[in-house]
């Protein structure tokens, strides 16, 4: 049995599980139950908050979980956790920002006295001490921005996206700190261990399988026997595509490939100036 800790909210919860149940692993919610249990008897599923999942990880309470990587660095835990997958979106930024009517416009302005606010307190001092610079760092649980403005603090260190919200509460950025991503991490212990390796891996594969897929799409037609060469150049496939007879029509062929998403409105160009029709691109869930 290994057990899997998801976020139970925020921006990245409702990614993930999608990902998950598009890889086969369904999970069964019962209200607002802690635990779960998936279509796999030996995989359990528990919702925590993803700030404390790099460490409920890195102590053995769950075999492989899914955070943020701001979140493990705040947790000082990067280094004791197995990092298994970047899901490549939940992007956000760790930056330090000041009020725009400040004279702080750089690093070199920050002097030492200065007060900062942040929700991420054990990773701002340690980017701060690798600065040379100390501050008097308050530690709030939200509304990080409003602090300059009330008299809490000079600046604070915040995660953004875009800046959109900085510049909002008339903020500027004066420096990144970190960039994060979402990231699937296991215990070590659990990874040495054979069988529950065996099902994290397995989970891995799965959520791998989905994530290509999502960049790919299936591409299918009929085409002209004396035009099938000239077709399969513009369509070369994974591993060549494929090729098969139509039984109602001896002159055509069907021909199936996985091409690019990214290529996709060049190709069906390219393929109905060769004569291709019956054109259909279709999203694929899993490549393995």
């Amino acid at each position: 049995m290994i057990l899997l800790a998801l976020p139970n909210k925020g921006r990245i919860s409702k990614p993930v599980n999608e990902i998950l149940e598009k890889s086969g692993l369904k999970i069964s919610v019962h209200g607002r139950s802690l635990f779960a249990n998936t279509v796999d008897p030996e995989i359990k599923v528990m919702f925590a908050r993803a700030k404390d999942i790099p460490e409920f990880v890195r102590d053995g309470v769950a075999d492989v979980g899914v955070t943020g990587y701001d979140l493990m660095l705040e947790r000082d835990t990067e280094e004791e956790l197995e990092m298994l997958l970047d899901f490549k979106f939940g992007n956000a930024r760790l930056v330090l920002a000041a009020p725009e009517n400040s004279g702080v416009n750089s690093l070199d302005d920050v002097k030492d006295g200065m007060k900062i606010a942040t929700e991420f307190p054990g990773l701002t001092k340690r980017y701060l001490e690798k600065k040379g610079l100390n501050l008097e760092i308050i530690e709030l649980s939200g509304a990080t921005e409003i602090a300059p403005f009330i008299g809490v603090s000079d600046l604070i260190c915040d995660l953004t996206s875009t800046g959109t919200t900085l510049q909002l509460n008339r903020l500027k950025e004066i420096e990144n700190v970190v960039s994060s991503t979402t990231r699937l991490v296991a215990n070590k212990k659990s990874m040495k261990d054979p069988e529950k390796s065996a099902k994290i891996n397995q989970v891995l594969s799965g959520i791998k399988s989905v994530m290509y897929a999502q960049s790919k799409r299936l591409i299918m037609m009929n085409a002209p026997k004396d035009k099938v060469s000239e077709i399969t150049s513009v369509i070369p496939g994974m591993g060549g595509p494929t090729v098969s007879e139509i039984l109602s029509n001896c002159d055509m062929l069907a021909i199936n490939a996985v091409i690019d998403e990214n290529k996709v409105f060049e190709t069906v160009s390219n393929l109905e100036k060769l004569g291709a029709r019956d054109i259909l691109v279709v999203p694929i869930e899993r490549i393995l």
